[in-house]
């Protein structure tokens, strides 16, 4: 089978990725494609995509009857058109459950970074502060215990519960919002009106969906206590960017994000912004995560050359 890896360079850097788990399956490409048009010529005589970010269209999969397999480099997959993939006879995969560890560590060190303000005794001794002091410790920036604080999670699935056990051993309570209650969750599940207005931090775990795009609209802020945090590591178009730059603006609440809806961001008013912590797109990226993936994406596609798909969506 002739393969078409489109976006590899967005899987590793400097080498640190093993990607012979999908040489072994046929004859890999590896283009770098920025358009349809791209995709089209680069692809063509393929039966198989894999893709990270790029749009899978339906003008793409139109124009590339060879293409049966389109397997997604992650857990999202709102950058394919499902139902063209539908109609076209297009099976579509994703990987569930690859970074649920490294964007739970992530959530974790984004709650520490505000609550033990790390980042700012860093600067402090390297300016000398320290080093200019009387008594032996010096604390002018206030730090703050997380045990009791409330956890919100919005989302349930892998990643959603392994940030609640996280949290959970560090002694925070964590209440749970997910559209679907699941039988065996050990924290209170309550309703998305009261994890707004109840939690010390809410972070966010659901897909991006025509129903969640803009989710964490003015209203929804609103209702955040004053002095809250609000976490994004999964994806930037849950967020009104414009009214979370008020709210921050304004002191009302302080962000943490992994993702902005512009990915790389051109001009965004959030970057810079006191009150607003920014990383870019790398809570799923340590190295044995990103080999885990490109493991799960091989599995995907061996699955579906066997005629027994699995980690199928749409």
């Amino acid at each position: 089978m002739e393969i078409a890896v489109l976006d590899r360079h967005t899987l590793t850097m400097n080498g640190d990725v093993d990607f012979s788990p999908l040489e072994r399956l046929g004859r890999v490409r590896y283009p770098r494609v920025k358009s349809e048009e791209d995709i089209i010529d680069q692809a063509c005589g393929c039966g198989a995509i894999l893709c990270n970010k790029i749009l899978i269209t339906r003008k793409v999969l139109a124009a590339l009857p060879e293409v049966k397999y389109v397997g997604i480099f992650a857990t999202g997959y709102n950058n394919v058109d499902l139902a063209a993939a539908r109609e076209l006879g297009v099976t579509v995969t994703n990987v569930p459950g690859y970074s649920g560890a490294a964007v739970a560590q992530h959530v974790m060190a984004l709650i520490l970074h505000f609550y033990s303000r790390i980042g700012k005794y860093d600067a402090a001794v390297r300016a000398g502060e320290w080093q200019a002091q009387e008594n032996f410790s010096y604390f002018p920036y206030p730090a703050y215990e997380v045990s009791g604080k409330v956890l919100g999670v919005f989302g349930y699935g892998d990643i959603g519960r392994k940030v609640a056990r996280a949290a959970d051993g560090l002694g925070m309570r964590v209440i749970v919002h997910t559209r679907t209650a699941p039988k065996d969750c050990p924290y209170p599940l309550v309703g998305e009106e009261e994890l707004f207005s109840s939690a010390d931090i809410v972070t966010l775990h659901c897909p991006l969906t025509p129903q969640t795009q803009g989710l964490m609209d003015e209203g929804r802020l609103a209702l955040m206590k004053k002095g809250a945090l609000l976490i994004n590591t999964a994806r930037g178009g849950l967020v009104d960017e414009d009214a979370l730059y008020s709210a921050v603006k304004e002191k009302r609440i302080c962000a943490a994000l992994d993702v902005l809806s512009e990915e790389p961001p051109r001009e965004n008013k959030l970057i810079g912004l006191n009150g607003c912590v920014i990383t870019p797109h790398i809570a799923w990226a340590p190295a044995q995560t990103r080999n885990r993936l490109v493991n799960i994406v091989a599995e995907n596609l061996a699955a579906f050359m066997r005629g027994k798909p699995i980690n199928t969506v749409g």
